[in-house]
């Protein structure tokens, strides 16, 4: 499982307020391209982001999939991208003297892509993953430093 570790200088509620906002997951996870719909209930469990992912015209519209949540701390969803397959992605956010400490896991769970040695693929995952983590965090600070706590 590829895993990427930043410190934000946020609280872990603001990291949510953009979780939160499925609106917003086109401008944090690298690959996904638009949003077509988000049910009302994102991010109860078995709410799902109705999403596309490529460059135009080669985009393909799937859905990601809340499979558990404990906000602030914890997200868990299913990301499609078929046909390539499935991935399982856990976001962990925990109070750090600086702000917050995200922690982005994502492995490949099912379909082609499942397929490929952990040595081959761990790698790719973890540089997307680098970028999107750095977006998430540039979104959540940003959000801070405009909106005020408490």
């Amino acid at each position: 499982m590829a895993k990427n570790v930043r410190i934000m200088h946020c609280t872990p509620e603001q990291v949510f307020d953009v979780l939160r906002d499925g609106w917003l997951y086109p401008t944090w996870v690298v690959g996904a391209s638009r949003m077509r719909g988000q049910d009302p209930s994102w991010p109860a469990v078995g709410s799902e982001l109705h999403h596309s992912f490529g460059i135009w015209p080669f985009v393909i519209d799937d859905t990601t999939t809340v499979l558990e949540v404990d906000e602030p701390r914890r997200l868990v969803i299913e990301a499609r991208g078929w046909p390539f397959g499935e991935a399982r992605v856990e976001v962990d956010v925990e109070p750090h003297p600086r702000g917050c400490r995200v922690t982005l896991r994502e492995e490949f769970v099912r379909g082609a892509v499942s397929f490929v040695p952990g040595f081959l693929a761990q790698p790719g995952i973890w540089i997307r993953n680098h970028e999107g983590i750095r977006r998430l965090r540039w979104i959540a600070e940003g959000r801070a430093a405009v909106t005020p706590r408490g």
